[in-house]
C-alpha cells in the first residue's frame, strides 16, 4: 500500500481501529501486571461497542454489503444496551 491510500477515509478508519485494538490490550496488560488501572469489567463493553461502530462506518466507506453495515451497528447497540443495564443495576 502506498501512502495515499493510508490517507484515504478506509485507510485512516483501519488504523484508528488498530490504535482502539492496541489501547485495549494495553489497558489489559497494564491491569493484569500492575493491578492498577481500569478494571477488564469496566471498559470491555465500552470498548467493543466502539469498535463495532468503527467496523460498521468502515464497512460503508468500503461500499461492503448494507448487511455488514447493519450488523455492526446492532451489535453495538446491543452491547452498550448491555453495558447500559449492567452499570444500571450497580
Amino acid at each position: 500500500m502506498v501512502v495515499s491510500d493510508w490517507l484515504s477515509p478506509q485507510g485512516l478508519i483501519t488504523i484508528v481501529i488498530g490504535f482502539t485494538l492496541l489501547e485495549g490490550v494495553a489497558l489489559w496488560l497494564y491491569r493484569a501486571r500492575t493491578g492498577k488501572g481500569v478494571a477488564a469489567k469496566d471498559f470491555v463493553a465500552n470498548w467493543v461497542s466502539g469498535l463495532c461502530l468503527m467496523f460498521a462506518l468502515r464497512s460503508a466507506l468500503t461500499d461492503a454489503w448494507w448487511v455488514w453495515v447493519a450488523l455492526w451497528l446492532l451489535a453495538s447497540g446491543l452491547i452498550h444496551a448491555s453495558d447500559l443495564w449492567s452499570r444500571w443495576q450497580r
